[in-house]
């Protein structure tokens, strides 16, 4: 049946008509974009890791891994910054290889890859991965000698797996979802403030 489908089918938060919607994989990234400028500095990122509740040397390491590998893709033809900025517009260009394929080049979410995951991996419980299963995932979306792909992939779902697997190990298919398309972060920070003074 999806074979048949026409691909604008398989795909939401499809192009941007306007100029003013976002692709999924930018409102994924416009939660770290914490003055909504449509750019983000390192200190809105671990701004952001912060506000879902990940420690400190998470939040520090991982803003500066981020803002490392991403700023020059994100920012073509543009001087490199000391502040590593990332331009939230031009966030599909700096896709890594070796990923799952659920955001399509221009940014878009491809529900067929998203299912796929699940069909494939979740051998144990139908709409949750073990670390087992998403560690074979990882394995299986390798490219050859694509080493940067490798370790990205396997530090943003690690990063995820660690901050959002439930109380028997699972990472749960809408948490996995909320990720994609950035509403998981906006729900995670929403639920720690009134933890916190």
């Amino acid at each position: 049946m999806a074979a048949s489908m026409p691909p604008e089918a398989l795909l939401e938060g499809a192009a941007k008509p306007s100029g003013s919607e976002q692709s999924v994989l930018e409102k994924h990234v416009a939660f770290f974009d914490r003055n909504h400028d449509g750019i983000v500095y390192p200190w809105e990122t671990f701004e952001g890791f912060r506000a879902i509740g990940a420690g400190y040397l998470l939040s520090m390491t991982g803003a500066f891994l981020i803002h490392f590998a991403l700023s020059s893709k994100t920012r073509p033809g543009k001087y490199p910054s000391p502040f590593f900025p990332i331009e939230v517009k031009n966030i599909h260009l700096a896709k890594h290889g070796s990923d799952s394929g659920v955001y399509d080049s221009d940014g878009r979410f491809v529900s067929l890859k998203f299912e796929e995951i699940f069909r494939k991996f979740a051998s144990t419980h139908g709409n949750a991965l073990t670390s087992g299963e998403l560690m074979a995932m990882l394995k299986a979306n390798r490219e050859p000698q694509d080493y940067k792909g490798w370790i990205g992939s396997w530090t943003e779902w690690m990063t995820l797996y660690n901050l959002c697997k439930d109380n028997n190990g699972l990472l749960r298919k809408e948490i996995v979802k909320g990720v994609y398309d950035g509403s998981l972060f906006e729900r995670m920070e929403r639920d720690r403030k009134p933890h916190r003074k």
